[in-house]
């Protein structure tokens, strides 16, 4: 028992487990300690976190590669979407390529070593870099202004 939780590993584990009080701070923690993203085929917990490490890539807070394991088409309406949305205007073309897919894991760990992160076009969009402490939800964002 860790923190209070009921913690059953099974099999081989690989790296650490970490216990978290929450879905924010799971997230911060995997932003802070992640190399790199990838999502498996999964529900809204998945879609969520994919979603959100591809936002903080636009906004600058990071730029570490996300791919998209997309099994037998799995992530193929996610990715028509995107495409209809940058084709609407609603995501720059730039930022459509601010993540990775494949059908098979060998390729798309091939495009994360790869991937170069998409730069801002736009000299006045702002820099962001977002620590988050859970300890009393404390959270700073700092913005800068590229010049």
């Amino acid at each position: 028992m860790q923190n209070g939780l009921m913690l059953q590993i099974t099999g081989v584990t690989v790296g650490e487990v970490v216990a978290v009080s929450g879905m924010h701070e799971r997230k911060a923690a995997m932003g802070r300690n992640a190399d790199a993203f990838i999502a498996l085929p999964g529900g809204y917990g998945t879609l969520d976190e994919l979603l959100e490490v591809i936002a903080w890539a636009q906004l600058g807070i990071h730029t570490k590669p996300v791919g998209l394991l997309n099994v037998e088409g799995y992530y193929d309406f996610l990715l028509a979407f995107i495409d209809k949305a940058v084709d609407d205007g609603f995501i720059r073309p730039a930022h459509r390529h601010i993540f990775v897919s494949a059908p098979d894991a060998r390729d798309l760990v091939r495009k994360l070593e790869e991937y170069v992160a998409v730069e801002e076009d736009d000299p006045a969009a702002p820099k962001l870099r977002w620590e988050i402490e859970q300890v009393g939800y404390k959270a700073t964002l700092h913005a800068g202004i590229a010049r």
